[in-house]
C-alpha cells in the first residue's frame, strides 16, 4: 500500500435556512438556521476528502455548532501526518485528543472514509461493508404544528412517493394524538410511520397520548422520554414499538439497550454518534441484535446526506427501515452528487469515495486551517 498521509485540514463554515421557515420540536425547541462545518483533508499527493457535521440547534442533544469547530481546533493538530485510510486508527487519535464531542469528530472521520475510497478507487458503500442491491426509502421529516398542516405535509411527500414519513410531537397529550391521527389518516400500504417526540414526553402523557389515539395505527415510537428509565418504564407498559434515538450515542448505550430489552430499533444518527467508523460498529451491533434501523442525520447538507445513503445501503433490507433525506430540510445546496431521490428512493453512487463534489462558491474560504 502506498504512502498517504493527511497533510492539510481546512474548515469550512455555511448558514443554512430551514426550508420551512420555523421548525418545530417538542420543549417549544423551534430553528430557522443551522450551522453547518464541512471539513476538507488534503493529503501530501493533493488527494481531498470531504466531510460534514450540522448539529441540530445547541439544545437538541450535548452537541452545538461552535462545539464543532472547537472540537477540530482540538483534534486536527493531532491528525497531521496520520495516514486517513486506517480508520479505527484515526478515531483512536481523535479519541485521545477530546473526550467525547463526537460530533466534532464526525466531519473529520466522514472525510476520512471519502480519501479511502478515493484512494482505492471504491465507493464508501463498499468499504463499510458492501453494498445492498436495492433501492432505500428515504423518509421525510414533519414538525410539529396544527393535525390538518401535518396531514398536507405527509400528503406533499406521498405525492413526490415518499413511503416513510417522521412525524413530530411532544405536547400535550390530547393534541399529540390528534397530530398522530391526521398525519396517519390517509396511510397507504407499505408506509413507515415514525413518530417522534424527541424525548418530550414523560411516561404519564406518553400512556395518556396512546390511549387517546383510535385502534389499530401502525407506527413507531421513537425517543418518547429523555431519560433511560423512562423509555425502559414505557417499554413496559405498551405494545407500540420503541425505536431508540437520542439515548443510542455510543457502543456502551446501545449494549444497553439490548440488556434491558428497551427497544425494538435504533435511529442511526451519524453525526450524533461519530462518524462512519463509529456508525459502522452500531450497525453491527444491532445486526446482531436483531434490532431494525433507519440511517439520519441530527440534520445535514448534501455530504452528509452522502454520508447517510453510503452507510444505509450496507444494511440489508429485512433491517434497514429508511434513511432521512437530510437536504430538503435545508436551503440551498452545499455539493453535487449522483443522489437523486426517485419515487421516494434512492441509492448510493458507484463513485469513488462519497461521490460529492463540493460548490466552492458556497463553501467560500476556510474558516480554520491546519498543517
Amino acid at each position: 500500500m502506498s504512502e498517504l498521509k493527511i497533510a492539510e485540514i481546512d474548515v469550512f463554515q455555511v448558514d443554512l435556512p430551514y426550508s420551512g421557515g420555523v421548525y418545530r420540536l417538542s420543549g417549544g425547541r423551534e430553528y430557522r438556521t443551522f450551522d453547518a462545518t464541512i471539513v476538507r483533508i488534503t493529503t501530501q499527493n493533493g488527494l481531498e476528502g470531504w466531510g460534514e457535521s450540522t448539529p441540530f440547534g445547541a439544545n437538541y442533544v450535548a452537541a452545538h455548532a461552535l462545539g464543532v469547530r472547537s472540537g477540530i481546533a482540538e483534534i486536527a493538530p493531532r491528525l497531521i501526518g496520520l495516514d486517513p485510510r486506517r480508520v479505527d486508527r484515526i478515531n483512536d487519535s481523535m479519541d485521545a485528543a477530546l473526550i467525547g464531542h463526537e460530533h466534532a469528530k464526525t466531519a473529520l472521520d466522514v472525510a476520512c472514509w471519502d480519501l479511502f475510497g478515493k484512494s482505492v478507487g471504491l465507493p464508501v458503500c463498499e468499504l463499510l461493508g458492501g453494498r445492498t442491491e436495492f433501492r432505500m426509502p428515504v423518509i421525510s421529516t414533519i414538525s410539529i404544528d396544527e393535525p390538518d398542516f401535518m396531514r398536507s405535509r405527509v400528503a406533499e411527500h406521498r405525492a413526490m412517493g415518499y413511503m416513510g414519513h417522521s412525524v413530530k410531537i411532544g405536547g400535550d397529550p390530547a393534541e399529540d394524538a390528534a397530530r398522530i391521527a391526521g398525519a396517519l389518516a390517509d396511510k397507504k400500504s407499505g408506509e413507515y410511520f415514525i413518530v417522534d417526540a424527541n424525548g418530550g414526553m414523560t411516561v404519564e402523557t406518553a400512556i395518556r397520548m396512546l390511549r387517546l389515539l383510535p385502534h389499530g395505527l401502525d407506527f413507531v415510537l421513537e425517543a418518547p422520554c429523555a431519560t433511560w428509565r423512562e423509555c425502559v418504564s414505557l417499554r413496559r407498559r405498551t405494545d407500540v414499538p420503541i425505536i431508540a434515538d437520542e439515548l443510542a450515542i455510543n457502543d456502551a448505550s446501545i449494549v444497553q439497550l439490548i440488556a434491558d430489552d428497551a427497544a425494538e430499533g435504533v435511529g442511526l444518527k451519524i453525526s450524533k454518534n461519530g462518524g462512519l467508523t463509529k456508525g459502522r460498529r452500531h450497525r453491527d451491533i444491532c445486526l446482531a441484535a436483531g434490532y431494525t434501523m433507519s440511517v439520519q442525520e441530527t440534520t445535514g447538507s448534501d455530504i452528509a446526506f452522502a454520508a447517510i445513503v453510503h452507510l444505509g445501503q450496507t444494511i440489508p433490507e429485512r433491517y434497514l427501515r429508511c434513511v432521512l433525506e437530510s437536504r430538503v430540510v435545508l436551503s440551498g445546496k452545499t455539493a453535487d452528487g449522483a443522489f437523486d431521490v426517485i419515487d421516494g428512493r434512492v441509492v448510493a453512487p458507484n463513485t469513488p469515495g462519497l461521490g460529492v463534489a463540493p460548490r466552492m462558491d458556497v463553501l467560500r474560504e476556510p474558516v480554520a486551517s491546519y498543517r
